[in-house]
C-alpha cells in the first residue's frame, strides 16, 4: 500500500482529536503527491469490530456496519469534506442515530473519472482499474487508517480523518501452459466512451494445445462477474498449510480447502485423456458502472453485445484457432452470468448452440425478484389502502428473511449516488435504462421512497425483459432456440430469482413451436443452484466447468453442418 506525505504529522492531529467524543467527522485529501482536482464518492465505515479492516466489513443484515457517503466534485489536495447529521446512512439513516460508544472509522474515497460520451453527455464514473468495480481495493482510491474514536450523537464536536493510503496497481495475470490472457481494444466501446475500452478474456486452452496447431476447438464462453484470472482452475493439490476458512451459509468448516479441492480435480479431469478438448473463456469485461456489462448493448453502458460478438470473440478464436461458427459455441453461467447466457442466446440465435443458465437474474421484470415492475406502484412495500409491509430482498432456505429491499437501496445510494454505486439494483439500472437528460441511468424507482416509475419499466420490457422477448418473438425466434435453452433454479433462491424462471416455464410450455430444451429446480437449494441434482449445492457451484460437458458434446454433433470438423479437437 502506498503511503502519502505528511503522514506523522496528519495522525499526530488525529490521535489527539480522538481523545474527544464526536458526531461530526471530516475526511481530508493529502496535500500534495495526489491529482490537482478530485472527484469521487467518499464512504465512512463504523464499526465496533476491529480484527479486520473497517472497509472490508461492509455488508447488509441485523450485523451491518454503519456506512455514510457524500458526493465530492473538484475537490482539491488538503481539501476536506463533512459527514455528519443530515448526510443518509445505512443501516442508521443519520449520525444523530448512531449510539453513543467507542468505534473504528475508516475513510475510503472512491475516485471518479470524466467521461465524454458519444451521446454528448459529460459524466463522472469510476473507471475500472482492474479490481472489478469494488471501491475497497480499486487501484488509486484513497484510504484512511483505521482509528478507535468515541463517538456521541450529543456531541458537537469536529474530529478529522486524514486519506494517508493510496492502493497500488493490480498485477496483472501472466500466462502458463493452460491458461492464457488475451485483450482487445474495441473500437465500438471507445468510441461510444470517449477514451480506449479494452475487453479482456483468460482463456483455458486444452491439453497439448502447442502441440497441435492443426486443431480448431469449439468455444464456451463462461458469463460471469469479474474475473481476475481463470476462475476454479488449480495445478497443485490443496494447501497442507491452509489456514481454514468456514463458510457459514454452506456450514462448512474449512470452505476454502472444498474450493481448492475442486479446482485440482477440474485441471485432472481437463488434462485426462478423455475429456474432450475445447476452449473456455472467461471475459472481463468490466466497466464504469460494474464488474460486467451483462453483455448486452445497452444507452448507458454501450454497445457491449456487440463489442463482444462481433469484436473479441472474432478475435479470441483467430488467435486461440477456435472453430469460429455457432454450431460449435456454447455458453454458461449463474446468477448475473445465467441471465447473460440466456440472453446472448436470445440476442445472437445463430451464434450460440446452447445456453446454461443457472439461478439467473431476473428474465422477467414481472418477478424483478419479487417485484412486479408492470403492476406494482412501489418497490419497498406492498401497499394496502390502511397500511404496507415491507419487502424482502433476501432469505435463506427456510424463508427466514435477512433484510428488506428498502434497505437495500438505501445501502446502493450511501455507496454512490446517480446508479454508481457499482451494487446489484444499480448495474440492473445502468444496463437496462434509457439514458436521462443528464447523461446517467433513468432510475427505474426512487431509491428513497420505492415508487416506480412506469415509463422505464416498459422500456424495460421491451428491451431487456427476457421472456416477455421471447413471448413477443418466438414465432422466428422460436425456430432458432427452442432446443438451446437450459434453465436451473433452486425453490429457495436467495434472491428470489425461482420465481421468474416459473413464469418463463408457464410461457415455455405452451410455446409454439414447441420448447424442447430443459427447466429444471432443486427442492429446498438456494442461491445458486445449477441443475445437479447429484450434490449439494456447494459442491455442484465449483462444477459448472464440467457439468454440461456430455450435452454439448451432443449438440455439437447434432448440429454440426455435413464436412464440419469434428475431429481435429479430439487429440
Amino acid at each position: 500500500m502506498n503511503r502519502l506525505p505528511s503522514i506523522a504529522a496528519s495522525l499526530a492531529a488525529l490521535a489527539l482529536a480522538s481523545a474527544a467524543a464526536a458526531t461530526n467527522l471530516r475526511v481530508t485529501l493529502p496535500t500534495s503527491g495526489i491529482d490537482a482536482t478530485n472527484d469521487g464518492r467518499v464512504i465512512l465505515i463504523i464499526t465496533p469490530d476491529g480484527t479486520k479492516e473497517p472497509r472490508y466489513q461492509v455488508k447488509l443484515g441485523a450485523d451491518a456496519p454503519q456506512v455514510f457517503g457524500v458526493t465530492v466534485d473538484g475537490l482539491k489536495p488538503g481539501g476536506s469534506t463533512v459527514i455528519g447529521r443530515g448526510v443518509l446512512g445505512y443501516p442508521a439513516v443519520d449520525m444523530a442515530q448512531v449510539p453513543a460508544g467507542d468505534y473504528w472509522v475508516q475513510a475510503v474515497f472512491h475516485k471518479y473519472q470524466t467521461y465524454h460520451l458519444a451521446t454528448g453527455h459529460t459524466v463522472k464514473l469510476p473507471a475500472a482499474r482492474g479490481a472489478g468495480q469494488n471501491w475497497r481495493e480499486e487501484p488509486g482510491n484513497l484510504l484512511s487508517e483505521p482509528v478507535k474514536l468515541r463517538l456521541d450523537p450529543a456531541s458537537k464536536a469536529l474530529v478529522t480523518i486524514p486519506l494517508t493510503k493510496v492502493i497500488p496497481p493490480v498485477e496483472e495475470p501472466k500466462d502458463n501452459e493452460y491458461v492464457r490472457h488475451f485483450k482487445i481494444r474495441s473500437e465500438r466501446l471507445s468510441k461510444f466512451w470517449g477514451t480506449d475500452v479494452f475487453i479482456r478474456g483468460h482463456v483455458l486452452v486444452p491439453r497439448d494445445f502447442d502441440r497441435h496447431p492443426e486443431a480448431r476447438y469449439p468455444l464456451i464462453i463462461n458469463h460471469g462477474h469479474f474475473p481476475a484470472d481463470f476462475g476454479g482452475w488449480r495445478t497443485s493439490p490443496p494447501d497442507p498449510d491452509l489456514k481454514c476458512e468456514p463458510s457459514a451459509r454452506f456450514n462448512e468448516p474449512c470452505y476454502n480447502r472444498v474450493e481448492q479441492q475442486e479446482a485440482f480435480d477440474f485441471y485432472r479431469k481437463w488434462t485426462s485423456d478423455n475429456f474432450p478438448r475445447f476452449l473456455i473463456v472467461e471475459i472481463d469485461h468490466s466497466n464504469p458502472y460494474y464488474d460486467d456489462s451483462y453483455a448486452v448493448n445497452s444507452a448507458n453502458l454501450g454497445p457491449y453485445g456487440d463489442a463482444i460478438m462481433k469484436e473479441f470473440v472474432p478475435a479470441l478464436e483467430a488467435k486461440f484457432r477456435g472453430l469460429g461458427q455457432g454450431w460449435a459455441r456454447f455458453t454458461y453461467g449463474g446468477s448475473t452470468g445465467g441471465w447473460e447466457a440466456l440472453a446472448v442466446q436470445l440476442f445472437y440465435p445463430d451464434d450460440f448452440n446452447g445456453a446454461f443458465a443457472a439461478c439467473p437474474d431476473p428474465i422477467d421484470f414481472r418477478q424483478y425478484t419479487n417485484i412486479n415492475l408492470y403492476e406494482d406502484k412501489n418497490a419497498f412495500w406492498k401497499v394496502g389502502p390502511f397500511g404496507k409491509v415491507d419487502r424482502p430482498a433476501h432469505r435463506n432456505w427456510l424463508g427466514q428473511v435477512d433484510y428488506m429491499v428498502e434497505h437495500e437501496q438505501r445501502l446502493e445510494l450511501v455507496l454512490g449516488d446517480k446508479s454508481r454505486s457499482g451494487q446489484q439494483y444499480d448495474i440492473w439500472e445502468a444496463v437496462y435504462s434509457p439514458q436521462g437528460p443528464d447523461g446517467y441511468p433513468q432510475r427505474i424507482f426512487d431509491k428513497r421512497t420505492g415508487v416506480i416509475d412506469p415509463k422505464v419499466a416498459a422500456y424495460w420490457r421491451e428491451n431487456y425483459d427476457l421472456v416477455h422477448i421471447m413471448r413477443r418473438d418466438w414465432k422466428t425466434l422460436g425456430p432458432k432456440v427452442r432446443d438451446k435453452i437450459f434453465l436451473y433454479a433452486g425453490d429457495m433462491d436467495n434472491y428470489y430469482l425461482n420465481n421468474a424462471v416459473y413464469l418463463a416455464e408457464d410461457f415455455l410450455k405452451v410455446a409454439d413451436p414447441p420448447f424442447l430444451g430443459e427447466i429444471a429446480y432443486g427442492d429446498r437449494a438456494e442461491h445458486c443452484w445449477n441443475g445437479d441434482h447429484t450434490q449439494p449445492n456447494h459442491i455442484s457451484r465449483l462444477r459448472y466447468h464440467t457439468m454440461y460437458v456430455d450435452r454439448i458434446l451432443k449438440r455439437i454433433e447434432a448440429a454440426a453442418p455435413k464436412g464440419a470438423d469434428l475431429t481435429s479437437w479430439r487429440h
